[in-house]
């Protein structure tokens, strides 16, 4: 693709302004979505991915928009991933809910923010050096490996950092929220609020997570336009889709496992890319491995696809199945 400057900074523009609505409507009014509000914005947000998509088809060609899409549902799948996180933030430092909704657009921001310097470091670093699609692959196949063995167990995807824990003990807090602000004055000396250690929690599982999806797109497209927009639709919604899902996230307890599929599958398929297009002296003479094969982007999208929707019907088939053995288990 050749994505003049004039169109990165009418996307930068347009979708700045998306997110500064956003930001208004929770600045002027903190308050719980309720579930007609959070479907309306969630399929205005997938709305405006697709149609994003079939821009890209229009001007760009199938095989373009087939990236996008496909980057987008990975994306999509694994920020669905962070929305578990989050809840146990939220829950472990008892966040009210009118408040979560700031909490989680600070969120965003921060890991668009992050993601923008990864894909940035990502691009220039694969620009100049193929090889780091063997480290990407290697990277994503071992997150893979720990995904599937944590497994249903939500509760160790957070555990509190350094970073949280000195917040924690170095930082003048106070007792209690004070609104969604930051500082409070208690006792006539201003001290922070725990909502600061609520960001510091959210910032730094942000830079962990992009840590992971960053290879992963790029396990999808080379192109630094599409991997950016792919990455900015993924997160936008996401604040209204944890209010949506509510309790149903806790019910996809297969998704670790799925995630673990659709992550190894891309770290294999970033390897073979690097095998086809081998440049490192010592394996196979510094020549390209001819056997390797090329994925195209449609079995990709096919197999992510069908990943996700496979653990998601069998987690809510299992999440059924275990509440009504307990409702028979009650009457017994």
């Amino acid at each position: 693709m050749n994505v003049s400057g004039l169109v990165w900074v009418a996307t930068l523009v347009a979708l700045t302004a998306v997110l500064l609505v956003d930001l208004l409507i929770i600045g002027r009014r903190p308050h719980e979505p309720s579930v007609r509000e959070s479907s309306l914005w969630v399929a205005f947000y997938v709305g405006l991915a697709l149609l994003f998509g079939v821009g890209l088809w229009l001007t760009a060609g199938a095989s373009v928009a087939g990236q996008f899409y496909t980057g987008w549902l990975t994306e999509y799948s694994l920020s669905v991933d962070n929305l578990f996180v989050f809840m146990i933030i939220m829950a472990r430092f008892s966040v009210p809910r009118q408040y979560q909704q700031k909490v989680l657009l600070v969120g965003i921001v921060l890991a668009l923010v992050m993601r923008g310097g990864f894909i940035a470091a990502g691009a220039a670093l694969i620009s100049q050096f193929t090889w780091v699609f063997y480290l990407f692959g290697a990277f994503l196949i071992y997150t893979a490996i720990n995904l599937a063995r944590q497994g249903e167990s939500a509760e160790e995807e957070f555990q509190e950092n350094v970073l949280v824990r000195w917040s924690r003990r170095a930082l003048p807090i106070s007792r209690g929220y004070d609104g969604a602000r930051l500082t409070a004055r208690e006792g006539g000396r201003r001290l922070f609020t725990p909502m600061l250690i609520v960001m510091i929690a959210i910032g730094t599982t942000d830079l962990i997570f992009a840590l992971d999806s960053i290879p992963a797109i790029f396990g999808i497209t080379h192109e630094p336009y599409l991997v950016f927009t792919a990455n900015v639709f993924a997160l936008m919604g996401l604040r209204q889709l944890y209010f949506l899902l509510g309790g149903l996230l806790e019910r996809l307890i297969y998704l670790s496992y799925g995630l673990a599929v659709v992550l190894g599958f891309i770290g294999v398929k970033l390897i073979l890319e690097a095998l086809a297009e081998n440049n490192l002296p010592f394996l196979n003479g510094g020549e390209p491995v001819g056997w390797a094969p090329h994925i195209p982007i449609w079995l990709s999208l096919l197999v992510i696809m069908g990943t996700l929707a496979t653990a998601t019907v069998a987690s809510l088939v299992k999440s059924s199945r275990d509440r009504r053995r307990e409702v028979t288990g009650t009457r017994g």
